[in-house]
């Protein structure tokens, strides 16, 4: 993967973590791109670093030393088969680790989608290490049990994917037969809500699950990636098959077991929030009620975006994001 514009970057590098987690091969594969106060970008699911090279150069050029990780489970790094292995615990302990391997001591965290909830738990989980919280989409709530996604499809797994992918090997064992398809599909702009609710109730009843029967998802929006970008994703997901990213999700109902104070704690480091007008699944009022667990909150709306907010809006996103880490994080 070669297409993330770094300053002077030659391309991703294995950070070691094995020190963390007594295994000598694990491994984040890592972008790293300027210098100054440091930023480390989360994605979500079905994302790569990738998704973050919209942001790269514009956070490097800013000042701030850019650090985006392909997440244990995806990409180039390391990709362990249990479940066990991705709970919050795990996710927030190779940033922990990363930032040690880095020799830095805090750094303000950036998530999107998955991304997001990793990184509103590191205040919680590792205050130490956190200068400031900024997400794409994903509010600071806490983690939605499967009861929860079940309840919006009535009780059909199969039409809700996060239920979908609770059974181990169901939900991989079909995707990763249909990655380019997948790819395709997932990676698009925002289109009118309506056509979305359009879409989820074609056969009568409401569809959550666009990664089953890929083939008869509707292609809505226009595609995200040009053909380099396309090629590396597909390239991924490939090699690595969705296993990883589909294992964070089998660890929802645990995380919020062990650590029902994330998402209710409250956060005293600065935050930014950026929420998408056109995003179906993490809608704009979820954030109602944040501002009384985050002592200092700042929030924009970015219209006529969707989930993939940060690369469909990059100006946009940027300019908000580079504009609170020069206000909030430099001298």
């Amino acid at each position: 993967m070669n297409s993330i514009k770094g300053s002077g970057n030659s391309g991703p590098e294995k950070v070691a973590l094995g020190e963390r987690w007594g295994n000598p091969d694990f491994h984040l594969s890592t972008w790293q791109a300027g210098s100054g106060p440091a930023v480390v970008f989360i994605h979500g699911f079905p994302d790569l670093a990738l998704g973050w090279q919209q942001q790269i150069d514009a956070i490097a050029e800013a000042g701030f030393h850019a650090i985006a990780p392909d997440m244990r489970g995806y990409g180039g790094s390391s990709c362990p088969q249990d479940i066990e292995a991705y709970s919050i615990d795990e996710l927030t302990g190779d940033l922990v680790a990363l930032l040690d391997v880095l020799g830095i001591e805090k750094a303000v965290f950036v998530g999107h989608d998955w991304g997001g909830f990793v990184a509103w738990a590191m205040p919680v989980l590792h205050p130490e290490r956190v200068a400031g919280i900024a997400a794409a989409c994903t509010p600071y709530m806490p983690f939605p049990t499967v009861a929860t996604h079940l309840e919006a499809v009535g009780g059909d797994a199969e039409r809700q994917y996060v239920a979908w992918f609770q059974e181990p090997g169901v939900a991989e064992a079909y995707m990763d037969q249909h990655v380019e398809d997948i790819v395709s599909k997932v990676m698009r702009t925002s289109v009118p809500l309506e056509e979305l609710f359009a879409a989820a109730f074609a056969d009568g009843q409401l569809n959550m699950n666009p990664f089953k029967n890929i083939d008869s998802t509707p292609a809505l929006g226009q595609t995200l990636l040009n053909q380099e970008e396309f090629e590396q994703y597909v390239s991924a997901f490939s090699h690595t098959g969705y296993r990883g990213g589909i294992n964070w999700y089998r660890n929802i109902d645990g995380n919020a077991l062990a650590h029902p104070d994330v998402g209710v704690a409250p956060i005293s480091q600065p935050c930014l929030m950026l929420t998408a007008e056109l995003d179906p699944f993490l809608r704009p009022e979820f954030t109602a009620g944040m501002q009384e667990k985050c002592s200092d909150l700042e929030i924009h709306l970015i219209r006529d975006a969707a989930h993939w907010v940060q690369q469909e809006q990059p100006e946009v996103f940027n300019d908000h994001l580079v504009s609170w880490l020069q206000r909030r994080f430099t001298s």
